[in-house]
């Protein structure tokens, strides 16, 4: 494939400094050569401008930097729609998690536009699904989520376009373990396909891709995949913001991926959250890198 990485450094949406330097840290743990050995094109665009928190003021605690965060996610949409528009594959490097507004938003116009049925695959240690109604931090990667399936602050779910992002029926949540009350209402009642850390223990990790993955081809024509290194367990990737124990595990994060990649269905990813201040020599970057290149098509023969 031809590959478009589109990084972001952001971390206006964190609670924790740090994960603007994300996109860099898995730049310098290989990515490209790591895609261009499975045999993949490879173009870097470099990263999208983003001011520091330093240089602003917070007007909204509800909605902490909302105006530079809608600022990026539009650049971003855009940016994703042109790289749709030209054939190649976008992979965007977060930042943290309120980049993927953006992206999906600019997914979703491309599918809109191409009368195209959208889904995605959100897989997280949290929902992502607070609003500025609901949320204890203010703290808008908290939020993504539930913005791109309509909820939340018009600010963000007009993003794009004012329009629904993602319809409820075509998302899933996979791997999360960590839910506020008011998160769990929003799931219960959009009706999206979640699997918990504990659905997994239960009944394996290659079965419950393997039913998203199945429902997923028979219902839209391009898939996102939306992949938070928080998702994976703290012994693994150590250097995220939010980490929450009882995580993926290091295989289940790789079958997961190669699952994905088996499926020949994915059309866009992201990988959002590596912070290296946190990490211990760049470790979850390499994982982080190990994961997409497994997504993208790396076999062990």
């Amino acid at each position: 494939m031809r590959i478009r990485i589109v990084g972001v450094p952001m971390d206006l949406g964190a609670g924790r400094r740090g994960v603007d330097m994300g996109p860099s840290a898995m730049r310098i743990a290989g990515l490209t050569d790591r895609l261009t050995d499975i045999g993949h094109t490879v173009f870097d665009d470099g990263d999208i401008p983003v001011k520091v928190p330093e240089s602003q003021k917070i007007d909204n605690h509800k909605l902490k930097y909302l105006p530079e965060i809608v600022r990026v996610d539009t650049i971003l949409a855009h940016r994703i729609e042109k790289v749709m528009d030209e054939g190649e594959f976008p992979l965007v490097l977060g930042g943290d998690h309120s980049v993927a507004i953006g992206t999906i938003s600019g997914l979703a116009n491309f599918a809109r536009k191409h009368k195209k049925r959208f889904g995605v695959i959100w897989i997280d240690a949290h929902a992502d699904m607070n609003t500025d109604t609901t949320t204890p931090s203010g703290n808008i990667h908290g939020m993504p989520f539930a913005a791109v399936l309509g909820e939340g602050a018009v600010e963000l779910t007009t993003i794009g376009g004012d329009f629904r992002k993602v319809d409820p029926k075509n998302a899933a949540l996979i791997g999360v373990r960590n839910i506020d009350k008011a998160e769990k209402e929003i799931v219960k009642r959009t009706g999206i396909a979640h699997y918990t850390i504990a659905d997994i223990d239960k009944y394996g990790a290659h079965r419950i891709i393997g039913k998203v993955l199945k429902e997923m081809r028979a219902n839209v024509d391009l898939l996102h995949v939306s992949f938070d290194i928080d998702s994976v367990d703290p012994s693994v990737a150590a250097g995220v913001g939010t980490p929450a124990p009882g995580g993926l595990s290091y295989r289940e994060s790789h079958l997961i991926m190669e699952t994905i990649a088996d499926c020949e269905c994915m059309s866009s990813l992201e990988v959002t959250e590596v912070n290296p201040i946190l990490d211990i020599k760049n470790e979850s970057a390499e994982f982080a890198c190990e994961v997409v290149a497994s997504a993208l098509g790396k076999k062990i023969i």
